[in-house]
């Protein structure tokens, strides 16, 4: 083929594509707000990244503080509280994957088995409906129940003659308290992508192993399971992804001088001393350190899946 045939066939597919996008002009006007929001408040804000490698001064702008390269991230890491934000950090990260990311599968198989069509949907009414609460109302709640002179929890424990307990004050109750809370908030919502695909699953399946006397759990386990298996694998590499990402908002609500031990993560480290302390360039910095872990573990992750499972993101 010599270069005049490979230029006619370059612009016989530029005619084509240009075609294309000229017949459905429609979906592209459709596509255009969504390109504009990603663009103006996700792409733009990137700008401030060069704010972890200067000096930064309001009054001197962006560009014209001067450049300081690795200083920041050197601060941070040789600082004595660095240890303690990454061990809060994931360690609330990982106690969060480990018994609320399961919790959404296991809320679908279970509701997958309920046929009586009323009653799954007061169930899932029911589950769903705590992901509509408002997270400080939420917060409030669970300082409510935890009370310890008029919580409910502690009034039960007062009845097994378990003396009142100041959970909200006592470092060791805080992860545990902040992850239970979550899953009581999210699990049934998060079910919903994993009941969506139960109910893709074949019935004749079902019949075909109940023919060959195959028990309820066996039908879980080898038809739902691995029809759902895809979903899980995505979840969890997104899950991964963001391991380093503790929301801030929450532990703020629940954060206090007694537990802060255990409570202080990145993301309420880099909100304190950003916007509080106004020490921009270091917060940036900080944030920047959580951003590429983040994306290094979802990359990794990602790459792992589709050497094992051939599933992957892209």
């Amino acid at each position: 083929m010599d270069t005049e045939e490979i230029k006619e066939l370059r612009a016989k597919e530029r005619k084509k594509k240009k075609n294309f996008v000229t017949q459905n002009w429609q979906l592209y006007i459709f596509l255009f707000p969504t390109l504009l929001y990603f663009v103006i408040f996700h792409y733009v804000p990137m700008y401030g990244i060069l704010m972890a490698f200067k000096d930064y001064s309001p009054a001197l702008g962006v560009w014209n503080s001067p450049w300081v390269g690795f200083m920041w991230f050197e601060d941070f890491f040789n600082s004595y509280y660095f240890t303690d934000l990454l061990k809060n950090t994931l360690g609330i990260s990982i106690y969060q994957i480990i018994v609320g990311f399961p919790a959404p599968i296991i809320l679908a198989l279970l509701m997958n088995e309920v046929k009586d069509g009323l009653y799954k949907r007061g169930l899932q009414t029911i589950t769903y409906a705590p992901h509509f609460i408002s997270l400080v109302v939420m917060v409030g709640i669970v300082i409510a129940f935890l009370s310890p002179t008029s919580g409910l929890i502690n009034n039960i424990l007062g009845l097994f003659g378990v003396g009142p307990i100041p959970f909200m004050i006592q470092p060791k109750w805080f992860k545990t308290i902040y992850v239970l809370s979550g899953v009581w908030q999210s699990t049934g919502w998060g079910a919903i992508i994993y009941i969506a695909a139960l109910s893709g699953v074949d019935p004749q399946l079902h019949e075909a192993a109940i023919m060959d006397g195959a028990s309820r759990l066996q039908r879980i386990r080898h038809i739902n399971i691995p029809a759902i298996v895809p979903i899980i694998v995505v979840m969890f590499i997104l899950e991964m992804g963001g391991i380093m990402s503790v929301g801030f908002q929450k532990i703020l609500l629940m954060q206090n001088e007694l537990n802060m031990s255990s409570s202080d993560v990145i993301s309420t480290f880099v909100y304190r001393t950003g916007l509080l302390d106004a020490q921009y360039s270091y917060s940036t910095a900080v944030g920047l350190f959580d951003s590429v872990i983040n994306a290094t573990l979802l990359l990794t992750v990602n790459q792992i899946s589709k050497k094992v499972t051939e599933i992957g993101l892209w």
